[in-house]
């Protein structure tokens, strides 16, 4: 009410102050202000300051309220008074090249997989601008800001949008997550009948080309064969489905193999070093001669994970199949890290029902996507470090370091 009363009593003034142009002289419009004018210009500031004050006093009780109903919910949340004195400018990045990057990468302590050690470093090489890409998806400004709020905010997300989003690339078929891959109760019993089938024409053909004795036992043998294949579907089904899935699927070079490898553990590196995991192990697997990257699901104290360790996990876990992707249309090697992903879920602090569930996975794959997409020279220069079995100082070196 005051301020429109102020308002309304400069525009009075104002208008007392005009004179109107001679009829025969074309004059321009003069204004004269009078004490009225400052007296009205005065409350018109003063309401105005008055406004904002009782704007940020309404902002601080609502923050006081969600620390005090976070705590009662058992949550973590920095007070706003310590927040305010914790405030720290973003340092000047230094824009080191690779080689300078590589000197200082290698003075991290990698190899014996403490994650407090790796953490506590990393963030000081941040906050003195040596680096800058460390956990760039998560904080605001530097490791020691005043914001504890991370930029990790999932949000639902649908198959129709997240195709949308990533120009019609990361899909639920090219995730493997739409169904068309899944073996269905009709290919189990078309195994079946061609399993009893088969069995029977070895049973028939063995009795009619082999000796009596020796055609009698293999027919007998042969028999048996339906009868194990239906008392493996029924206590351990995952077997025959597997067998039929690996039958359909397409054969790949070695070297197509290996080069899909790396593209999958190059974006999960690169997630999760933005995402400000620690790495817990780091080695060439014996299998694939490929690096694999392995993180701390939880560097902190206890065993529940946090709102924002969900989220960060979501994005690494399907950062590889996404990469996988980018790089051949479909993804092939994501069943892992999905099982990986749910044991993460069950270990939340608060429950996540399958709805949510399926949120974040899709969440996770978009965020992921837009963070490799946003440091593309990067992933393919990790991807090339992966290919020639580099140390992680080196792969660090590759994301921080300027050309």
């Amino acid at each position: 009410m005051t301020l429109h009363t102020a308002t309304l009593l400069s525009l009075v003034a104002l208008t007392g102050a005009f004179h109107a142009p001679s009829t025969h002289h074309v004059i321009a419009p003069s204004f004269q202000y009078d004490k009225h004018d400052r007296i009205s210009s005065t409350q018109l500031s003063m309401s105005t300051a008055s406004e904002v004050e009782k704007l940020r006093a309404a902002a601080a009780k609502a923050r006081e309220e969600y620390e005090r109903l976070s705590k009662e919910m058992g949550k973590d949340v920095a007070s706003s008074s310590a927040s305010t004195a914790a405030t720290v400018a973003a340092p000047e990045p230094k824009n080191l090249s690779v080689e300078e990057v590589r000197a200082i990468s290698n003075n991290v302590d990698f190899a014996s997989g403490d994650a407090a050690s790796q953490i506590e470093s990393l963030d000081s090489l941040v906050d003195s601008g040596d680096f800058t890409l460390w956990k760039s998806a998560v904080r605001r400004g530097p490791t020691t800001s005043s914001s504890s709020m991370s930029l990790l905010v999932p949000f639902p997300v649908t198959l129709q949008s997240l195709e949308t989003r990533t120009d019609g690339k990361v899909t639920g078929p090219s995730l493997g997550v739409g169904g068309e891959g899944d073996v269905k109760f009709e290919d189990f019993q078309d195994l079946t009948v061609a399993v009893v089938l088969g069995s029977t024409a070895l049973g028939i053909l063995s009795l009619a080309v082999l000796p009596e004795n020796v055609g009698a036992t293999f027919t007998y043998l042969f028999a048996l064969i339906p009868v194990g294949f239906i008392g493996i579907g029924s206590v351990s089904p995952g077997i025959i489905a597997g067998v039929i899935t690996a039958a359909r699927s397409e054969s790949e070079d070695a070297d197509v193999q290996r080069e899909r490898i790396c593209r999958h553990e190059a974006g999960h590196f690169l997630c999760g070093y933005m995402c400000g995991l620690p790495v817990k192990n780091y080695e060439i697997s014996s299998d694939t001669g490929v690096a694999c990257v392995e993180f701390h699901t939880n560097p902190s104290s206890g065993k529940e994970l946090s709102e924002d360790a969900i989220a960060a996990l979501s994005v690494v876990a399907m950062s590889g199949s996404v990469a996988e992707i980018l790089g051949y249309g479909k993804a092939t090697g994501g069943e892992n890290d999905l099982l990986e992903l749910q044991n993460c879920f069950r270990l939340s602090k608060e429950f996540i029902g399958a709805a949510k569930q399926q949120d974040l996975t899709r969440w996770g794959a978009l965020t992921s996507y837009n963070l490799i997409k946003s440091n593309m020279s990067k992933y393919e220069g990790l991807v090339q470090a992966f290919k020639d079995k580099k140390s992680l100082a080196e792969c660090v070196s590759i994301i921080e370091g300027t050309v």
